[in-house]
């Protein structure tokens, strides 16, 4: 699994105009469901995959609209839904702060007994994080989410 997309080798990729440390997170978050499904792609292969169709406008991050298309190509079903709350492992999107006045995360999730694991939350985190609750306000600071993709 991929964690802290500004850390290691991973953050020096581009996607688009920009390396990934900057806009990778659709990439990372698919790659990680993908590999959490046993499903061994290597990163350069979602990548070039995700800078063809799934690029938004071409230039900066990918589209998190988009995201189900990557799975699908890659073997993978799933579903958008409104909720995460019947997802066993899903990716989800919200805004980092204000809308449209921030950036827009993406991240692979797993519930867990604990909890939900969350990989690649924060850019700098070498290691996925629990968050003890379904509360989206812990995952994302209460920003409400954008799109959410239950995996099969």
């Amino acid at each position: 699994m991929i964690n802290g997309q500004g850390l290691g080798e991973v953050s020096k990729l581009k996607y688009g105009l920009f390396p990934m440390s900057f806009n990778g997170c659709e990439v990372i978050a698919v790659y990680n469901a993908l590999k959490y499904l046993g499903k061994s792609f290597d990163i350069y292969e979602v990548l070039r995959f995700m800078k063809r169709y799934c690029m938004f406008f071409g230039l900066f991050g990918g589209n998190i609209y988009c995201l189900d298309k990557a799975l699908k190509h890659f073997g993978t079903e799933s579903e958008k839904s409104k909720s995460f709350s019947a997802c066993k492992a899903f990716i989800i999107s919200s805004w980092t702060g204000k809308r449209f006045l921030s950036t827009v995360h993406t991240v692979f999730c797993v519930r867990t007994t604990n909890g939900i694991r969350v990989y690649n939350r924060y850019n700098n985190c070498p290691h996925s994080v629990i968050y003890k609750t379904d509360d989206i306000k812990n995952i994302f600071g209460g920003n409400k989410p954008l799109v959410v993709y239950c995996i099969k």
